[in-house]
């Protein structure tokens, strides 16, 4: 149950026996993919194949093989795949229907390769031009067209089977920082927050996924605890009893730099979200997890309700 709950990756371009060891040791259901392990589509249709047998005889589910495919600057797919535009290009057409193809597109290449999770699209409000991470991953700087696009792409990606994944939730688009490299901080409070960065992860959006990023907001919850590990920021997730709630990496330097793999794992799960992405240290936060449900610091009712989540978007989307 607890390997259901984790997403890990490797490098290189064939399943490293490594790799292998930890799936079987772990019971680990889900993987991520990145540019370094992608040579063309076929090489990439077979390491899917391979990893997709491994998990299922492992763990007895499927895999959810997951990719940040936003198109544009964020883009994993090979050059002989179809890569669409970024965010903001799309935007910039004028033309709503271009999220709802471009969408669909990318579901239809990914799900043809092996690739049933997409970590996107970006629903962040680039509403402070000077943050240093979004930027043209965006469709722009307006709440309501970001929503509308958003909401789009939401239903292309749905529509042609592929489950997605709205991010980075309650926003990055008005922050100091990047979150790879210093935790990020939103000073708006939650009425400004509801006006702007909240309004794109709207429940009618048809969204049944949302990640979560390391993004403080203090004058919403009184103290600097990225929403990853806050729960209440989670909590204003709309519809977060049936979405399924994903950390950002928890290998990047805004969770390494205050929190140990073992503390931040516990205290994710804790907040209500389902799925930890990338621990630093995949045995370190297994062994904090398995711990914390001994010990009851972490119910086994909440872990029968996310893993519950997880399996029926599993036979959803990767059956």
């Amino acid at each position: 149950m607890i390997g259901q709950r984790l997403v890990f990756g490797f490098k290189g371009t064939e399943l490293p026996q490594e790799f292998t060891e930890l799936v079987r040791k772990f019971k680990l259901g889900n993987v991520i993919l990145f540019r370094y392990n992608v040579e063309n589509t076929a090489q990439l249709s077979r390491l899917c194949a391979e990893i997709q047998e491994l998990v299922r005889r492992e763990t007895g589910h499927p895999a959810f093989i997951t990719i940040d495919q936003e198109g544009g600057m964020v883009t994993r797919l090979p050059a002989d795949a179809v890569n669409v535009p970024g965010s903001m290009a799309i935007a910039a057409t004028g033309r709503v229907r271009d999220a709802y193809d471009c969408a669909g597109i990318t579901a239809r290449q990914l799900r043809g390769i092996g690739v049933n999770f997409n970590l996107a699209p970006d629903l962040d409000v680039n509403s402070n031009s000077m943050n240093p991470v979004i930027g043209v991953r965006s469709f722009g700087d307006d709440a309501a067209r970001v929503a509308e696009l958003g909401a789009q792409a939401v239903r292309g990606y749905g529509e042609a089977g592929l489950l997605c994944c709205g991010k980075h939730f309650p926003g990055h688009g008005d922050t100091a920082e990047d979150s790879h490299t210093a935790l990020a901080v939103t000073y708006k409070t939650l009425d400004e927050l509801q006006a702007c960065e909240l309004l794109p992860f709207a429940a009618d959006t048809g969204l049944h996924a949302v990640m979560v990023g390391h993004i403080a907001a203090p004058n919403v919850t009184g103290d600097g605890t990225p929403a990853t590990l806050s729960p209440q920021l989670v909590a204003l997730i709309p519809d977060a009893e049936n979405t399924l709630i994903v950390t950002d990496s928890l290998a990047m330097d805004a969770i390494t730099a205050a929190y140990t793999p073992s503390e931040a794992a516990v205290q994710a799960l804790q907040a209500g979200c389902d799925v930890l992405l990338m621990p630093n240290s995949l045995p370190e936060a297994y062994a904090a997890v398995l711990e914390a449900v001994q010990n009851g610091t972490i119910s086994e009712e909440r872990l029968d309700r996310s893993v519950n989540k997880i399996l029926l978007y599993k036979q959803q989307f990767a059956s």
